[in-house]
């Protein structure tokens, strides 16, 4: 898990009467409230006593936060886990935090951050009802960063305000350190945290947190007694790698010459292909899409090309074919890769003179089309192979874009998994439809064999088993919640070329589903036809 990809949506339960973070009960407070019990506290017990509770208080606050996330999510990164203190402050609508800085050494215990609060509530509320100070006065801010990252790191931290936007400046500004750092400089600080005792409470207090998620984990799996719910995707961009994809295809696009997409199944080959033609002067034009493998030769010269009555066996009226469709416009060859040499002979024709011949014609047909071609077998292999033209190769392949599996782009997983997640809502009429903290573990650690294609049908199963509207890791297929065997080859570190791994995934799936291969090729995203290819050539 990323400290970036954390969400407040995703994090907290709301619901009438109750506002949960993964069984944790919260409240919200009106700032313009707590800026005057502030005031009465100073005025109460004075500055020092004062500073000492709400220290305390954010110090508590941070520490339950730190178990919360060490509960809910698997940091790989210690570092990740450390950030995710700022970015809570952030998303709870305290601050908003900026780590200027971050150190730590976990073997010698040395830690140091620089932290700076841009619009802190807590200054606000004290200028509102108190007026400039000439200390800074982000106490709880302090204390809660100091409690999270003392948890986090095992070790007492702590943070200090340098700057306060209560004392007329432009933004808060904190550093913490390690108790050996600070050396004496921490002493005159130290009574403000006493944190003695809290550890205990807030592990105590994670204890049952955990014991009652089992509980709701146990009434989730036993649905009678729950109640039942009735252009290009704006999808974030992460990876350089796809954003290099993007570009590409938006420079490409407003010229007319010849596009080659390559790819493995599933990657979304078809979507950018649509993305190049909206971005295009043609794209009120028609955007026509066949899939060469899904059609015999006969048919598919037919669809390309179009045939007059009676040129074959049930050609009872003449029909253009898609080149005709498309006139203006844009036509997606997908899976050209696919095609017989008679057939590639053809459209070779047919791209050089621009014009089509329907079958059972002589009369040529002058055409205006923009041609996008894909497949996700290796084009190159197969020219050396001679089982594709060089000639056709080299008008199609104008321009190339490779598209990297998901496995490639693993920063795009979370966006994609809740656009998706999204998309699903609107289609199932499942209000709110969203995924629940642990899921997105689970997706970011799949290898994700079928790429964009296997994580829509994956979340389609997961919204329709969801309930509530949450979408939990036992809603997520099997092979995706359960240790795959690629997962368990990558842990071993087993040396394999990609084609044994992609053999040794293919036929666990098919293990795990009895040999169906219809269940299998759905858990792989692929259609069945490539499958049966695939099981072919492995």
């Amino acid at each position: 898990m990323q400290a970036k990809d954390l969400r407040i949506e995703e994090l907290v339960d709301f619901s009438a009467g109750l506002i949960q973070l993964q069984g944790r009960r919260l409240i919200l407070h009106d700032i313009h409230a707590f800026a005057q019990f502030r005031k009465d506290l100073l005025s109460m017990v004075g500055q020092e006593h004062a500073q000492r509770i709400l220290t305390r208080f954010g110090y508590l606050w941070g520490q339950a936060d730190a178990a919360a996330m060490q509960r809910i999510f698997n940091w790989g990164d210690p570092i990740e886990f450390l950030k995710a203190g700022p970015r809570l402050q952030t998303l709870q609508g305290v601050a908003v935090a900026v780590i200027k800085s971050l150190h730590w050494d976990s073997n010698t215990g040395r830690f140091c951050m620089n932290l700076v609060w841009h619009r802190s509530g807590e200054a606000m509320e004290h200028l509102a009802e108190i007026g400039p100070s000439k200390d800074p006065i982000c106490w709880i801010l302090v204390g809660y960063i100091s409690g999270f990252m003392t948890y986090g790191t095992g070790q007492e931290i702590y943070f200090v305000e340098r700057s306060c936007l209560a004392q007329g400046k432009n933004v808060c500004v904190a550093e913490g350190r390690d108790r050996t750092s600070w050396g004496e400089d921490i002493l005159p600080y130290l009574p403000y945290f006493q944190s003695d005792g809290i550890q205990d409470k807030i592990q105590r207090l994670t204890h049952e947190i955990e014991l009652k998620n089992r509980a709701l984990a146990h009434a989730r799996r036993h649905p009678q007694i729950q109640k039942k719910t009735s252009g290009f995707p704006p999808v974030e961009v992460r990876s350089a790698v796809y954003a290099r994809v993007l570009d590409s295809a938006v420079r490409v696009a407003p010229f007319d010459t010849s596009v080659f997409i390559t790819g493995e199944s599933g990657v979304g080959k078809e979507v950018l292909a649509r993305y190049i033609h909206s971005q295009s002067a043609r794209s009120e034009q028609p955007f026509v899409v066949i899939n060469c493998s899904a059609l015999p030769e006969t048919l598919l010269e037919g669809e390309l090309f179009g045939y007059k009555a009676g040129a074959f066996t049930g050609a009872r009226q003449d029909r253009k074919g898609i080149f005709e469709e498309a006139d203006s416009g844009t036509i997606f060859l997908d899976e050209i890769g696919d095609i017989t040499p008679a057939t590639q002979l053809k459209l070779l024709r047919v791209l050089q003179e621009r014009e089509v011949v329907r079958l059972g014609e002589n009369r040529p047909r002058k055409i205006d089309v923009r041609v996008i071609a894909a497949t996700h077998r290796d084009i190159k292999k197969c020219v050396a192979e001679q089982s594709f033209r060089e000639d056709l190769y080299y008008r199609l392949i104008v321009v190339e874009i490779e598209i990297p599996p998901l496995r490639a782009r693993p920063e795009d997983i979370i966006p994609l998994a809740r656009y998706l997640t999204k998309n699903m809502g609107r289609k199932f009429k499942i209000s709110g439809l969203k995924l629940s903290p642990q899921c997105l573990e689970y997706l970011q650690n799949y290898p994700w064999p079928g790429n964009i294609r296997e994580l829509e049908n994956a979340l389609e199963r997961a919204a329709v088993y969801s309930q509530d509207g949450i979408i939990q890791p036992e809603h997520l297929p099997p092979t995706i919640t359960q240790p795959s065997p690629l997962q368990t080859i990558q842990s071993e570190k087993t040396p394999m070329t990609l084609a044994e791994l992609e053999k040794q995934y293919i036929h666990a799936v098919l293990e795990q589903t009895g040999q169906n291969r219809s269940r299998a090729a759905k858990i792989l995203g692929i259609s069945t036809t490539t499958l049966w290819r695939k099981l072919k050539t492995l």
